[in-house]
């Protein structure tokens, strides 16, 4: 499968030093020691012995003394140790100016002299737990590419769709989040197929949950998959989007998705009142478990045009502006923050991501509750579309972009600080870490 989900090796395993009581000589690993040099403390009290793991498969040839591993262990043990290592510094350029150093007491760079240090010291980390992979899903067996997002397809549920789950569950990531292109013939001006028990979304997450019990399913509320004219609410008459009357439909859609098995469900829509309305019919129908995502500062952006594309969800006229956020508001995704936390969501979500890290951050000062990140389809795509013209390192820079969404979310302050976002949405980036 093309499309899939990329997070940082170096950050994914610990490997600590282990520290036994040993008696006498010969000394052996423990079946639990770990792949790495164990220090076992003797009986002796005044002395540390070492004991070298496993070297088979590694380089035992010359050091940087030229000698063997074994000639450097037995002259350490004769009690002969290496000279101190020279610190002269080999010479610039031609024409470099010898001057007297800068008596500096701080000089950072220090901690970025080697790759280990700047691991050691690394602030930010990604692991496969901070993703969720969205899953763009279809009625179809077969997997069909999305043009507007090179390496991304809709999921046959035959095929594609139960290797796409194996791929990211064999690096880490076991939450995924569900997308349906639902077909034309489906969609009406109420959107009553979202809340059908047997559609699409339902029918997806039984089959997921029966294959991997133990994964998280998100889902999306909103009508506009299954709305006939695109809209994320039912459309009166002079265009106006019905807030009151959309609610009651997106309550029925998010009980048919916690009958069926979801664990989280996410009401894009941006009407008002919708947390707590929803979290009203999930408790009359006993679904207490079932946590709210709650898109709380989802803005009216031009990045979501792909994703548009691979739902077939575009509005048929006008736009979203009336409830979307507006892309120039700041101060207002505190409103909206501070009503959904009292409504009851469970996690704040901000859409699209690297363009609006001021406000994960405001939202990240000013709530405890975890913050969720949505790297949105249009910034998949300026970096896929600028990686095939080999005009950036398309891993690098998604790999940047997405720490830096990681980086603003941890520096709290205030309400928030001391706590951080446990997921982040990351839509489908293509590596070589699920090949």
């Amino acid at each position: 499968m093309a499309s899939s989900i990329f997070f940082s090796p170096a950050n994914a395993v610990t490997v600590p030093i282990r520290f036994t009581a040993a008696a006498s000589f010969p000394l052996t690993p423990t079946a639990t020691t770990t792949p790495t040099q164990t220090l076992v403390a003797n009986s002796r009290p005044s002395s540390l012995v070492l004991v070298r793991a496993n070297t088979s498969g590694r380089d035992a040839s010359v050091n940087i003394s030229g000698r063997t591993l074994e000639e450097c262990e037995a002259a350490a043990v004769a009690g002969n140790f290496p000279a101190p290592p020279l610190h002269s510094k080999p010479p610039g350029p031609k024409g470099t100016p010898v001057i007297k150093p800068l008596d500096l007491t701080r000089r950072p760079r220090r901690n970025r002299k080697s790759p280990t240090l700047r691991s050691a010291f690394q602030e930010t980390t990604l692991s496969p737990a901070n993703f969720v992979l969205p899953l763009f899903i279809h009625e179809g067996e077969e997997d069909a590419p999305i043009g507007a997002m090179p390496g991304c397809f809709r999921l046959g549920w035959r095929h594609g769709l139960i290797e796409e789950v194996y791929k990211a569950r064999d690096v880490g990531v076991n939450s995924f989040v569900l997308f349906p292109k639902i077909p034309d013939a489906l969609k009406s001006p109420t959107g009553d197929e979202a809340y059908n028990d047997n559609g699409l979304v339902p029918r997806t997450i039984r089959l997921l949950k029966d294959k991997f019990p133990d994964i998280v399913i998100y889902t999306d509320v909103a009508l506009d998959p299954y709305s006939s004219d695109g809209h994320d609410g039912i459309v009166r008459e002079d265009g106006v989007i019905m807030n009151d009357e959309t609610i009651y439909q997106l309550c029925k859609q998010a009980v048919s998705q916690a009958r069926a098995g979801a664990d989280v469900v996410s009401p894009s829509d941006m009407m008002d009142g919708r947390v707590g309305a929803l979290r009203a019919a999930l408790d009359a129908e006993g679904f207490h478990d079932v946590s709210i995502m709650s898109y709380t500062a989802k803005y009216a952006s031009a990045f979501y045009g792909p994703f548009r594309e691979a739902l077939d969800s575009n509005p048929r006229f006008g736009d979203k502006k009336t409830y979307q956020m507006n892309p120039a508001n700041y101060r207002e995704a505190l409103i909206e923050a501070e009503a959904d936390e009292a409504e009851g969501a469970d996690i704040l979500l901000v859409k699209p991501g690297l363009p609006y890290t001021d406000v994960i951050r405001l939202l990240r000062d000013n709530s405890a509750l975890p913050i969720a990140a949505y790297q949105v389809s249009g910034e998949y795509s300026m970096i896929k579309a600028a990686g095939v013209l080999k005009m950036i390192d398309e891993e690098r820079v998604m790999m940047e972009s997405l720490m830096c969404i990681r980086r603003v979310e941890r520096r709290g302050r205030g309400r928030g600080r001391g706590r951080e976002g446990v997921v982040r949405f990351c839509c489908c980036i293509k590596g070589a870490a699920l090949s």
